[in-house]
């Protein structure tokens, strides 16, 4: 596994080699986000993203979407900003709620949840920060179900967090969603590999 901070066209398969080595690829997807995955409370799922996860994310979009090498440029632009610089974590999370009824109430009520995200290093909190391409709250208050953060570290939050055994708590303080997990040793190890 790859700790590049960006992707390029280079990086790219061609979709045709891909699609011979994608049941394969996905097995160790699969494998990988299990150790980057961490639910907190009900409805929230974070996933952390990586150099691997959104290499993989671009070459499924391609296998899907058949765009070409025409569709490369736009992928590249939509993933890189997730690929972590070797300073921070990066996450999508999602808030997931089946019943469709209830799931417009929920969301209805978490505006702005993006920006009570945070991270705990033994006695350091790290706020994380909203991807800034697009708004993910509406004007009515309405989160978005689909969100992206970037969680910047100092390199002294950096070495905490590095420490074997090190407690690391990931949490959310919105007034309607105030959740902690503690994330696992084996994601906190895996999560420091993205440090430079």
């Amino acid at each position: 596994m790859s700790n590049k901070h960006s992707i390029t066209a280079a990086d790219i398969l061609p979709s045709a080699v891909y699609a011979q080595a994608r049941a394969d690829w996905r097995k160790k997807m699969t494998a990988l986000k299990r150790l980057r995955r961490v639910e907190v409370g009900p409805f929230v799922t974070f996933y952390f993203e990586s150099y691997d996860t959104m290499w993989h994310q671009i070459q499924e979009m391609l296998f899907i979407e058949k765009g070409g090498p025409a569709q490369i440029p736009d992928e590249l632009e939509a993933y890189n900003p997730l690929v972590p610089n070797g300073h921070e974590l990066t996450a999508t999370f999602m808030i997931e709620i089946d019943d469709p009824i209830r799931r417009k109430d929920v969301l209805g009520r978490l505006g702005g949840i993006e920006e009570t995200v945070f991270i705990t290093v033994g006695d350091q909190t790290v706020k994380a920060a909203a991807e800034a391409d697009q708004d993910r709250t509406r004007e009515d208050g309405k989160a978005s179900s689909v969100q992206f953060v970037h969680f910047p570290f100092t390199q002294a939050q950096i070495d905490a967090f590095r420490a074997p055994g090190a407690q690391v708590i990931l949490g959310l303080s919105h007034p309607n969603y105030s959740h902690m997990a503690v994330i696992s040793e084996a994601i906190r190890a895996e999560l420091a590999r993205d440090f430079d």
